[in-house]
């Protein structure tokens, strides 16, 4: 071989060596620059302007959050959403900004959990945030630990390692604002319930003060478990919370007898409760009332909120305003069995099998 192809080769070589070292650092530059960037440059100056949020899963689950005048619904509810929450939600995504730059290889999407939404088993969430000038697009993936997250934009490339770590959650129930009613236990003055699994009594104190309710209406014979076994009707609405919602049914879906209670605080408020179990949920319609003048503006607040719709509550809520009678009880002993004239032939057969007892010695 000649010199001079010896040469050409050799110049060649340094060449693919140079170009190969270029891309490399314009790749390790790429990565450098996207770290600290916004994933969503200019959402974070149009936050106010927001009048959409969707977050879809792939298996068809979704939520879309709307903007209202004072405050945001939850369109698949038309209920209103946890603002709060959604404030949260937005303000996150405006400062949602890279750490560093992940895979871009599609086969390693799943993993970070941000492959393409469209896919049932995806396990990322797309969430669509609109404005009237711009939609701005987001999958957000699988917690990465600390405030971190995985991310990436649809139609991109890049997988990202951001911060803040972002939840979201597509089920409608999650946006919902849980609140139904708080009134505390040194309130309550008093409860009629109508249990479906018994019979009705009542459950009263004559002030705050008194500590356990005395119970009305308790059948013949029987007694309490204890001086305080009718206290839990006290706490029933303190801090009252919904699982969900539902618009209540113009009429009951079936004939069977509902739960139902009455609630009186000692300001003249009364709370009117139906209640329905269907399978493990467990359903109550609210209606207000006010008997005296102090209470009335509570009651009328109460109502545009209650009015039209059924709120899915914990089991334990549950059962605690419509507990029946019996479960305040003591139990029943059951009656002792009494002798047959088998036992009693048994009994007397085992005494003449028994030894005689030895004679005592002489003294």
């Amino acid at each position: 071989m000649s010199a001079r192809r010896v040469c050409i080769l050799l110049v060649a070589g340094v060449v693919v060596i140079l170009g190969a070292l270029w891309v490399a650092s314009q790749r390790h530059l790429e990565k450098a620059t996207l770290a600290g960037e916004l994933v969503l440059p200019g959402l974070e100056k149009s936050v106010n302007d927001v009048t959409e949020i969707h977050l879809v899963k792939g298996d068809g689950v979704r939520t879309t959050l709307q903007k209202r005048p004072a405050d945001w619904i939850v369109g698949e509810r038309a209920y209103p959403a946890d603002s709060g929450r959604v404030r949260k939600l937005l303000l996150d995504l405006g400062a949602l900004r890279v750490v560093e730059e992940k895979t871009r290889n599609r086969e390693f999407y799943a993993q970070l959990g941000v492959e393409d939404s469209a896919s049932p088993k995806a396990a990322g969430t797309l969430v669509e945030v609109v404005t009237p000038k711009k939609t701005f697009d987001l999958i957000v993936g699988k917690p990465a630990g600390g405030k971190t997250g995985f991310a990436r934009v649809p139609h991109a490339e890049p997988s990202l390692l951001v911060q803040p770590l972002i939840s979201v959650d597509a089920d409608p129930r999650r946006w919902i604002d849980r609140s139904v009613v708080d009134i505390s236990e040194q309130r309550v003055k008093e409860a009629v319930i109508e249990s479906a699994a018994g019979p009705s009594y009542t459950a009263a104190r004559l002030s705050p003060q008194q500590t356990d309710y005395q119970v009305a209406a308790i059948p013949k014979g029987r007694t309490l478990s204890s001086a305080g076994a009718a206290d839990g009707v006290g706490s029933v609405f303190a801090a009252l919370e919904a699982d969900d919602v539902r618009r209540a049914p113009a009429a009951a879906s079936d004939a069977a007898r509902p739960d139902h209670a009455i609630f009186r605080t000692f300001n003249g408020l009364e709370l009117d409760v139906t209640g329905r179990l269907e399978d493990t949920h467990h359903y109550v319609a609210l209606l207000a009332r006010s008997t005296a003048k102090e209470s009335q503006a509570e009651a009328d607040a109460a109502n545009a909120r209650f009015g039209g719709w059924q709120f899915e509550i914990p089991s334990y809520k549950y059962q605690a305003m419509f507990t029946p009678v019996e479960q305040l009880l003591k139990p029943i002993e059951p009656p002792k069995p009494k002798a047959t004239k088998a036992d009693a032939a048994k009994k007397s057969s085992k005494a003449q099998a028994a030894p005689a007892a030895p004679a005592e010695p002489p003294n």
